[in-house]
């Protein structure tokens, strides 16, 4: 083998290895409907009617994404693409739950369903059911606008409507993803 062969092979597997930090996953039960859908207390009323909408799939691309985020203006917002059939949209999906009960009170958070067919999407809904709204993405509009090289991806916004940061790929543990939150979206 060249010495040139080698070297691309050790610096593959270092780039897919990453640090130790990021090598590691963290596999997650998921929350019930009855877990994602319990009122709690302290929430402002725009939160509360926004996790209201549990699994509830919109029409609209990107037209009802903008909309979704000037209606949230003042509230720091995390947005999720996901599809039905985006294995690492499946692990990561636990994650976004917890995060959005743990801070139902301070950050909204809204899907966007990718691509995907209406029973698949309701299937993986009812298995992993999401305390907040999926905007459909069958054209991949929204994907393009953040330039997506595929899913999952999330967006932060802060609480101005200012997008601070797109994520390209899963979030390998819970920790990291609400980090990503308390960095990006609430700007600690």
């Amino acid at each position: 083998m060249s010495s040139i062969a080698i070297f691309a092979a050790v610096a593959i597997g270092v780039v897919q290895a990453g640090n130790n930090e990021t090598a590691k996953t963290e596999k997650a039960a998921a929350l019930t409907r009855a877990e994602v859908s319990k009122p709690i207390a302290g929430v402002p009323p725009e939160l509360a009617a926004l996790r209201r909408r549990v699994n509830e799939r919109v029409r609209g691309d990107t037209a009802a994404l903008d909309a979704q985020l000037r209606a949230l203006r003042g509230t720091p917002v995390v947005v999720n693409l996901w599809a039905s059939w985006c294995d690492p949209c499946r692990f990561e999906l636990p994650f976004f739950q917890r995060q959005a009960v743990k801070r139902a009170a301070n950050v909204a958070f809204v899907g966007v369903n990718v691509n995907d067919g209406a029973t698949n999407a309701d299937k993986l809904a009812a298995d992993l059911p999401m305390p907040y709204p999926s905007i459909e993405d069958p054209d991949r509009k929204i994907v393009n606008r953040y330039r997506g090289r595929g899913l999952p991806i999330t967006v932060f916004y802060d609480a101005a409507g200012k997008q601070q940061m797109v994520h390209q790929g899963v979030y390998a543990t819970e920790d990291l993803l609400s980090d990503a939150i308390d960095r990006y979206a609430l700007g600690r």
